[in-house]
């Protein structure tokens, strides 16, 4: 009876590895495939341009989820939310490359940029 247990113990214990190899093997080579990607499309989502580079962040020193953000290739974004979502602020200037942003330290509503 005790063999036969054992028996009966060591063909489950087979039959479960076997079946978890091979569901492994079968998800291991579709992670990256097409179909992974398939609803995603590339769009713009703040100053992480294809191209662009952070020159300088400020952050608000009242409100640590308000940021502003210089894009050395994109103007001036700006997030309320700590990055979900972005705003510019800079499109109806002349300029166009910023390199450094700050706030005033007297009066953090008043952004000074170069």
């Amino acid at each position: 009876m005790k063999k036969l247990y054992h028996f009966y113990l060591f063909f489950a214990f087979m039959a479960v590895f076997a079946l978890q190899s091979r569901a492994q093997k079968k998800d291991s080579g579709n992670l990256m495939s097409d179909s992974t990607f398939m609803g995603i499309k590339l769009r713009n989502i703040g100053p992480a341009f294809m191209a662009g580079r952070i020159a300088d962040i400020a952050i608000h020193p009242d409100n640590e989820h308000t940021w502003y953000v210089a894009v050395g290739s994109g103007g001036v974004w700006k997030t309320k939310n700590a990055g979900t979502t972005w705003k510019p602020i800079f499109d109806s200037y002349a300029s166009y490359s910023t390199g450094c942003i700050t706030l005033d330290p007297n009066n953090p509503h008043i952004i000074w940029l170069g």
